[in-house]
């Protein structure tokens, strides 16, 4: 693998991504719709709603007709609920969405790895959780345009998979991202406000080795992993959490201290995803 076209990559999990790619030897493009803080590989500017963009894109532009991708990392997305009216937030996700899984079918780019969300786990939790600590084995439970908008991804990674069997969408699931600059905030979080994700984060820094070893992986077909950090963001044990803000919620197993509460135990197993960060190293 030579070249990784890193989506979004102007973002935080996406300048964490870039420059992790970067050390371990890969060649990177980002591209984004706003230029990163720092360049530090090139940069393509580019609106992904345009499928004739998006193909120019993943295909070569003027000045190397002969470049070859061979995977994509597709981050760019709007990044949250509430940021843009409900209806663009869906149309832009979905779009871009689509048109970068059709670009790589007809470019036969067979190595992607999307961002998904861990909104669709339920999210804020009005409806409690059927189960603890949560995991992929239920159905996505989107609660606003945003997760609706990932859940439409998710079905399409599905379906362009199933149109190519050796193509690989594996859809991170990623909780809350934390820049390590924002973990001297931790300690005033309330957790009554924090309960809305299962008090869970994900340091941008392991964001991108979930992402490194997704590139990696010999999967075929669409795959979704939750990922987040071993931990919650509050010191206190995560079945007290449990127990206070979801009182009679299940436990499918033991969870040990400050064990997160969004399962990872799938991309452990299958992806050998071991978080390296925890907030509580920075103090």
């Amino acid at each position: 693998m030579t070249l990784v076209i890193v989506t979004g990559g102007s973002g935080k999990l996406g300048r964490a991504c870039v420059r992790d790619l970067l050390d371990r030897g890969y060649n990177v493009i980002n591209a984004d719709v706003s230029p990163p803080e720092q360049r530090i590989c090139p940069f393509v500017e580019v609106d992904l709603t345009s499928l004739d963009r998006t193909l120019e894109l993943l295909s070569g532009m003027d000045w190397n007709h002969n470049r070859r991708v061979d995977a994509i990392v597709h981050l760019a997305a709007i990044p949250m609920p509430g940021v843009k009216p409900s209806g663009e937030v869906f149309r832009i996700n979905t779009l871009a969405t689509y048109n970068v899984f059709e670009a790589a079918r007809r470019l036969h780019i067979r190595n992607i790895v999307w961002a998904s969300s861990e909104t669709l786990l339920g999210l804020p939790y009005e409806t409690p959780p059927p189960y603890l600590p949560l995991d992929e084995d239920y159905p996505a439970r989107p609660e606003t345009a945003y997760s609706l908008s990932k859940a439409v991804g998710e079905e399409l990674a599905r379906q362009f998979c199933r149109w190519d069997r050796e193509t690989k969408i594996i859809c991170l699931r990623f909780s809350n991202v934390m820049d390590p600059s924002e973990y001297a905030d931790f300690p005033s979080f309330d957790p009554e406000v924090r309960k809305f994700n299962l008090f869970g984060y994900i340091d941008a820094r392991d964001g991108a080795l979930a992402i490194r070893l997704s590139l990696e992986s010999d999967l075929k077909g669409a795959e979704v992993f939750v990922i987040a950090n071993q931990d919650t963001v509050f010191p206190t044990p995560s079945a007290e959490l449990a127990a206070k803000y979801f009182p009679g919620v299940p436990f499918k197993r033991a969870v040990k201290g400050n064990e997160t509460l969004l399962s990872i135990d799938k991309a452990r197993r299958i992806l050998g995803y071991v978080p390296a960060h925890s907030w509580r190293d920075s103090k």
